[in-house]
């Protein structure tokens, strides 16, 4: 899988000394998605930001297909859709004029087909005349990823697309990112809903200070940092964990009805089978056993949280 996104000891530093990204590299690969996860203020925007060319760089470089994003910015920038945080729109404009302009931008000629097909996946179609203004929230946003394609670019940010968005448009959109990754268009994505990078995402990075923390394969990510917990439920609560089990990772639940085992599932052995016999020895009998592992939001605070 070929590279189409290469940052290489990216900087920023203002002249207040405030170091908003510091010492980041990042390969991305084409066709995959990438979600960028970090609480606010941590760099994802600035990151995003020098990547497009709108702010520049302290230190390091971004190539964008093997080109320069500031000695080629034109290239580069033509190969770059871009969904902001904020409602950039003109309130007056047509929906299909907005969309259409966007093209012009990039030096794209006329293509009514195309402009058509955009609107009609992300239902904007019966909505192309009518004027920003009596749009809804979700509706503008879908106005904006329309604009990111308006060119075709290869590569698409998507910076927090879903905020603000009910639920059943935010699902709409990731059926609609879905089908771009199958189009060809690498996605990058920052979002502070860590359920959707968990369902969509290929890897993720997370950022926290101005620092890539890690960039890893979600399923490696989450065996990798991820814990594994046993859950077993008792006959009939227990006061006290026996001397005996001192030995596990145990947890008694506050009405005492149950006990958590928390494992390394890289292990050789786990010492369930051990655990469990020494359960019953200790005349604890169970009622049921059930497991969970680590969600990536666990995983993302504990890594934030560490740093």
């Amino acid at each position: 899988m070929s590279t189409i996104l290469s940052v290489e000891h990216l900087t920023k530093r203002y002249e207040s000394g405030h170091e908003a990204l510091t010492d980041v590299n990042l390969q991305i690969n084409e066709g995959e998605i990438l979600a960028l996860l970090g609480p606010n203020g941590a760099g994802k925007t600035t990151l995003i930001s020098i990547i497009c060319g709108i702010v520049n760089a302290t230190e390091g470089r971004v190539m964008v297909a093997g080109h320069d994003n500031v000695t080629a910015f034109r290239k580069t920038r033509s190969l770059i859709g871009l969904v902001p945080q904020e409602l950039t729109l003109g309130s007056f404009d047509r929906v299909s004029d907005t969309v259409n302009f966007s093209r012009g931008l990039f030096g794209k000629g006329r293509d009514d087909a195309w402009v058509e097909q955009l609107l009609t996946d992300l239902s904007l179609w019966d909505k192309r005349d009518s004027e920003i203004m009596t749009l809804s929230g979700g509706m503008k946003r879908r106005v904006l990823i329309a604009k990111a394609l308006a060119h075709k670019p290869r590569v698409l940010f998507l910076d927090e697309p879903t905020a603000g968005v009910d639920v059943e448009l935010r699902k709409d959109m990731w059926e609609i990112v879905s089908k771009l990754r199958e189009d060809g268009v690498t996605i990058i994505l920052t979002t502070h809903y860590i359920e959707e990078a968990e369902a969509i995402a290929d890897r993720v990075g997370v950022i926290s200070k101005g620092k890539l923390l890690l960039v890893e394969d979600k399923a490696t990510l989450m065996q990798k940092l991820g814990k594994k917990q046993l859950i077993i439920e008792l006959r009939s609560p227990a006061t006290a964990l026996p001397g005996q089990l001192n030995d596990y990772d145990l947890e008694l639940s506050p009405g005492g009805d149950s006990i958590t085992y928390t494992y390394d599932v890289r292990a050789e052995r786990t010492g369930i089978t051990r655990l469990l016999q020494e359960l019953q020895q200790a005349g604890l009998e169970l009622r049921d056993l059930q497991t969970r592992q680590s969600s990536l939001e666990e995983i993302f605070v504990n890594l934030v949280n560490d740093q």
